[in-house]
């Protein structure tokens, strides 16, 4: 049995109370995708009966889990097979590992031309169910967001890169990914039949500044994991910040998933971490996700780290824009720009 937590524990007091003896990133970061809140409302009318949730013997599981924990080296070793920088390609490469170990995995990555060559889509994973086949398709998604809870409200979920929202990510996913099993060309394909095919969705949202908002919107899972986020400026001005906490920790893209633990070197006090944004932002405007780290005893040296902790662990995290941010989204005209209030 996994340990109760209570509905206003946060994403990461969940997951520290459940999993905090694990330390290997990649045993956490798979740990997280079969554990951690769905993003989505599986029984939310606007997604059809589409999205899925996974069934997991956790005892078993856990079992394996830990086994893993004290000896990953499969785990890495088929990782390195095709090392990725995409978060996306990531996670797959993590649950491909899992579904593998339950002896379920048909295919992963299969896709499907036309007799010309031309390539009409790709099966994330067809999974034994049955008589039939499962096919799925996953999706790890991180989302800003600003605008008042309302039916609509996947429009204002809005990428960080600006390239798409939650409304556009679903509805290609809804009504194109997922319809691949009954293309004509899929047919050859497919040893079996699909039985069903559904969308498995993890992932963070993130909410304008803080407290974080008690009401979800339409769609979105009540306890689904959620961040804040701010500009540089807002950064800068460290009372913005909800958390007394003085460790920060930058998470680049593959530690996007499973809340952070880190050594004491890597922790840096909220002068340094500005610093860091600082720099980057001054040559790339990609946004940064930070990490709010506490442990006992974290204090502040007033120079580039903290003292009188061994580890720290992420109590909340921030995605930082850059300044100019929301004029580049008013720019790309995009359906999920948010109407700006003054604060």
């Amino acid at each position: 049995m996994l340990p109760e937590v209570s509905g206003t524990e946060t994403c990461q007091d969940r997951f520290h109370q459940r999993w905090g003896h694990l330390r290997d990133p990649h045993v956490r970061a798979l740990v997280w995708l079969l554990d951690a809140p769905d993003l989505l409302d599986t029984h939310a009318p606007r997604w059809e009966g589409k999205i899925a949730s996974l069934a997991i013997d956790w005892p078993a599981v856990r079992t394996w889990l830990n086994e893993l924990e004290d000896n990953p080296a499969a785990l890495h070793a088929y990782l390195a097979t095709t090392p990725t920088t995409r978060l996306g390609r990531y996670a797959e490469k993590l649950l491909t590992f899992y579904f593998g170990w339950r002896g379920i995995l048909m295919a992963h990555g299969l896709q499907v031309r036309e007799p010309g060559n031309a390539t009409i889509g790709e099966f994330d994973f067809l999974l034994l169910q049955g008589e039939g086949l499962l096919h799925l398709e996953l999706a790890t998604k991180f989302y800003l967001f600003e605008a008042a809870p309302s039916a609509d409200a996947a429009e204002h979920f809005i990428g960080p890169n600006l390239a798409d929202t939650l409304g556009a990510k679903m509805q290609k996913i809804l009504h194109r990914q997922l319809a691949l099993a009954g293309h004509p060309a899929a047919r050859a394909y497919l040893p079996q039949p699909v039985s069903c095919s559904q969308a498995l969705i993890k992932g963070w949202l993130f909410y304008r500044g803080w407290p974080l908002p008690s009401l979800v919107s339409s769609g979105v899972a009540d306890s689904h994991c959620r961040g804040f986020w701010c500009s540089m400026s807002e950064f800068r001005q460290k009372n913005f910040l909800h958390s007394p906490a003085t460790g920060f920790l930058h998470l680049p893209r593959l530690a996007w998933l499973a809340p952070a633990t880190a050594a004491l070197h890597e922790v840096r006090d909220h002068n340094a971490m500005s610093a860091f944004l600082e720099a980057h932002f001054a040559v790339d405007s990609i946004p940064m996700v930070v990490a709010l780290m506490e442990g006992e005893g974290l204090q502040s040296t007033g120079q580039n780290a903290v003292q009188n902790v061994a580890s720290a662990r992420e109590s909340a995290r921030c995605f930082v824009v850059p300044d100019d941010w929301r004029e580049r989204a008013r720019d790309r005209n995009q359906r999920s720009v948010l109407k700006w209030e003054a604060d």
